[in-house]
Parts: structure tokens; sequence; C-alpha cells
């Protein structure tokens, strides 16, 4: 049987995001006296998920859009993905205690006439900007230029912060490689690497002027910030699979993952320290002090972007809130 590493992914992040709603904001203490032991964490019966798979699939939405017309442009992009973004904004559904940064940005790109670079929130590095972004990583075809291109770009339409930028680029990236078949072991030498090469690239097509917003004397300066905040928790991420526990919280080794690298540290560290048991990731991503729900939703969209649909429980799979849309996705880009 095919692996199916897009259905994987989508699938993992959402059973992730849905394992770690109801644990996000608390701290361990507490979520084992409601959980039981992290080992043995269920699924809730109502599979429900955060906004971390609604803006997923709003990202996926947007990039299959622009798929359809044509070659993959940072014109041809953006449209698609404004337009999701704010049908998300103005949903009834949109009731799943979202970040305040994406709600704030997502409220100004409801003006069709405000630049978006006008509308995003240059302060924010929030998680909300690589939570997201697993379908860049996922969709076939996109080159190495245009999968950069896009993951920044549906990052700065929200979180305009450097790290932002630097830490959604690197998260479509590790999915790419799992997907492709890369070894776990040496996933976070690839990613150290990539984040050296691209560490002063700053791409004119796909941000326009966004670093002239910030007080940066340039383009490469600006962006140069993001990539060495990256490189900085990539080598705590290394330390960390060199020391850590699995019986420890994640978050004490990486960070609570409230901010954009560090919700790409802790999610793979809880990747990596079980990259053949996915469901044990995934328990072990849910059961931190910090932003559980994103944390288990990047650790599942690695898990599944490695192992692929078989992953995750068949029961699990079944009963996970947007089932329909997540497997849409992933079967077209599987096949």
């Amino acid at each position: 049987m095919p692996k199916q590493p897009a259905t994987g992914a989508l699938l993992g992040l959402a059973l992730g995001d849905a394992l770690g709603f109801p644990t996000e904001f608390d701290d361990v203490p507490s979520i084992l006296v409601k959980c039981g032991p992290w080992r043995e964490m269920e699924l809730p019966e109502r599979a429900f998920v955060s906004d971390d798979t609604q803006m997923t699939l709003a990202v996926g939405r947007a990039l299959r859009t622009a798929m359809d017309r044509g070659d993959v442009t940072p014109r041809g992009l953006e449209g698609p993905l404004r337009a999701e973004f704010t049908d998300w904004y103005r949903s009834p559904e949109n009731n799943r205690a979202p970040g305040g940064t994406c709600l704030r940005a997502c409220e100004l790109l409801t003006d069709r006439h405000r630049a978006w670079q006008d509308a995003s929130q240059r302060g924010s590095k929030g998680c909300g900007a690589n939570m997201r972004v697993a379908p860049i990583g996922l969709a076939p075809g996109l080159s190495g230029e245009q999968r950069a291109g896009a993951a920044q770009l549906q990052a700065a339409l929200t979180h305009g912060h450097p790290t932002a930028l630097a830490a959604a680029d690197l998260t479509a990236h590790a999915v790419h490689l799992l997907a492709q078949g890369t070894d776990p072991a040496g996933l976070v030498g690839r990613l150290r690497s990539y984040a050296l090469e691209q560490r002063t690239h700053y791409d004119h097509a796909w941000l326009g002027d966004l670093w002239t917003r910030a007080q940066d004397p340039g383009p490469e300066h600006f962006i140069a910030r993001g990539w060495d905040e990256c490189l900085e928790i990539l080598d705590r991420l290394g330390e960390a699979l060199r020391t850590a526990s699995p019986e420890t919280d994640p978050c004490l080794a990486t960070g609570e993952g409230w901010i954009a690298e560090e919700a790409l540290a802790t999610g793979l560290l809880c990747f990596l320290l079980f990259p053949d048991e996915p469901v044990t990731a995934l328990r072990r991503a849910a059961c931190t002090a910090g932003d559980s729900d994103s944390i288990a939703c990047l650790t599942g969209a690695f898990a599944g972007a490695r192992l692929g649909a078989g992953a995750w429980p068949a029961d699990w799979a079944e009963r996970i809130e947007y089932r329909g849309d997540l497997l849409a996705l992933g079967t077209l880009w599987d096949a």
C-alpha cells in the first residue's frame, strides 16, 4: 500500500490538535490528574479541533486554488490566502480560542484596498505562523523557491516578524523532507544546513517591502534576525535529543511553543523522541505545559509525513472533525 504522506500528515496534524486542545493552558500535573498516565491518553470521543486545523485547511484550500490556476506565484497565492483567511475570520465556526494576532490581521485583511503588508502584525512571531503551514510542504510539484516563498507568505499575512517567516519556512521544509523519506536521525542537521543557506536571503517577489516596516537597515539584516533565532533553537533541540528524558515535559528543553520557533522545536522534539511510535509522540506532545494543541499538531504533521496514513488508529481517524476536508486534500496530493 502506498505511504500517502499528505493524508498521513494532515490527519496527524488534526489528531494532535484534537488530543492537545483539551490540555492547552494546563500544566503537566493538572493534565495527568485529568487524563491519567500520558502514555495512555485517549482521543476525546467527540474529536473537536482548534483554529490550528481550521487555518491549516484554509492554507491548503488556498494552495489548491492557486495550483489549479497554473504556476504558484506570489500574486496567484496571495489572493486565495486572503480570501480563505477572511472567510475563516467571519465564520461562525471561528470559536476555538484563536490567537489575537490572527484575529487582528484577518480583520484588517477584510479591507481589500489594504496592502497585506499593512495588515501583517509585524511584532508577532506567534506559532500561528507555522502551525498551519504543513500543506506547503506536502503539495507536489513546487520548486524549493516556491515552497519557501509560499511558506513565508502565508505566515507574513498575519505574523510579520522575521522569526515567524523563518520558522514557517523551516516547518514546511521539515514536512517536505520527511514526506520524501529523509531519515529522522539526520533531520536536525539538514534543517540547520538549510537555515544557514537561507540566512540572508530575503525574497522580494514573495514578501515585497515588508522589511521596511521594521527598524532594520536592510532586508538581509531583517530576515537574518529570524534565521538566527531559529538556528539558536535548533541547537537547543540538538542538545535536548542528546540529554532529555521522554518522561520529562519537552517544553522544559525547547520552550512552551507559544512562539513559532519554539513550536517547531518542541513539535520536532516530541516526534524525534518517538520516530517509530507516532501515537506515543502525539500523546507526549499533548501532555505538555505549553501550547499543547499547536505542539501536538506539528508533531502529528511530522510523524504522518514520515509514516503515512497508516500511522494512525482507524477509530481515531474516523472520528476526527473535518475528516472529509482533510482527506480531500490528502488524497489529491498523494495522487
